[in-house]
């Protein structure tokens, strides 16, 4: 939501000086400059883009415009799911956590997480790299390998819409330069008329300019730069998995595992270890308090 009063203050603000300064709001409505402006710049992206950039630019624009999923409560159901899942596999053995990876839907754990289940590209992550660690013939070094290889590609991928609506607000200055240079030979054809009508034409003319530049730097710059920080706050997400996994795959037991994962999480939105403790335990949370807690945890 955050995006869309942003936007709002933009907006608001510029109407708001033009109007203190007596202009009237009809000029600005130019629905022509609009499609000139708008058609170019969406022309610029399908040609410099393939379609699976195109509808994942579609996506990550309707996403960042809704409120971020990633949230102390989100952080805090995933370190229960994983507490869950690795106490599972520790008591049930490697065989039931086999099982359960390679059929998520139908995992006692995980089936009672639908939030996890649906993020298809972090349980790919988690299950494939747990799937590795149940064979028993992979290092431990070289599964850390692989899950960065798999977060470098997955980072790739995530910034390609980013710069892909980067470029089309860079070029939309320019755009509304072409819509004013249009407007201007549009005038040029009409000097014989009267003053008013060229003076509209003149107008109409520099709102193409004006769009041009408002909407790169007062809204599609900071679209781009806000589904930036979004994929900021997944590639942390996928930081925390990460530390999860490795931690489960050297053997660490899965209270410890979950807690060198929550130190990865963003302070804003870390829980702390207490916090951990009882989500994990139920109870745990004055047991963290007592003395020697944090050794019986690990």
């Amino acid at each position: 939501m955050l995006p869309i009063l942003g936007i709002l203050i933009v907006f608001g603000a510029v109407v708001a000086g033009y109007v203190m300064e007596h202009g009237k709001l009809l000029v600005l409505a130019q629905p022509a400059e609009l499609i000139i402006i708008f058609g170019a710049a969406a022309g610029t992206v399908v040609t410099a883009n393939p379609l699976p950039t195109l509808i994942r630019l579609g996506k990550a624009m309707a996403a960042v415009l809704a409120s971020s999923p990633y949230t102390k409560a989100f952080y805090t159901e995933n370190i229960k799911m994983l507490y869950d899942l690795f106490s599972m596999a520790r008591k049930a053995g490697t065989a039931k956590l086999e099982e359960d990876i390679d059929n998520p839907a139908k995992s006692d754990v995980l089936k009672k997480y639908p939030k996890f289940l649906k993020s298809h590209q972090a349980l790919d992550f988690l299950c494939d790299t747990l799937r590795m660690a149940v064979s028993g013939v992979v290092d431990p070094m070289d599964i850390d390998t692989m899950m960065e290889v798999d977060l470098e590609s997955h980072h790739r991928e995530a910034h390609e819409p980013v710069a892909a609506l980067s470029s089309m607000a860079d070029s939309l200055p320019g755009l509304g330069i072409v819509a004013a240079v249009l407007g201007v030979v549009i005038t040029m054809g009409a000097l014989g008329g009267s003053k008013e009508e060229i003076g509209q034409k003149v107008a109409a003319a520099l709102v193409g300019t004006f769009l041009g530049i408002l909407l790169c730097y007062g809204v599609f710059g900071p679209i781009a730069a806000a589904i930036g920080k979004r994929n900021d706050d997944e590639g942390a997400y996928f930081g925390f998995l990460r530390m999860a996994a490795l931690a489960f795959v050297k053997g660490l037991s899965p209270m410890m595992a979950v807690e060198l994962s929550r130190r990865t999480i963003p302070h804003s939105l870390r829980p702390n270890f207490k916090e951990m403790e009882a989500v994990c335990r139920g109870g745990g949370a004055k047991a963290a308090g007592a003395p020697g807690a944090t050794a019986k945890a690990a």
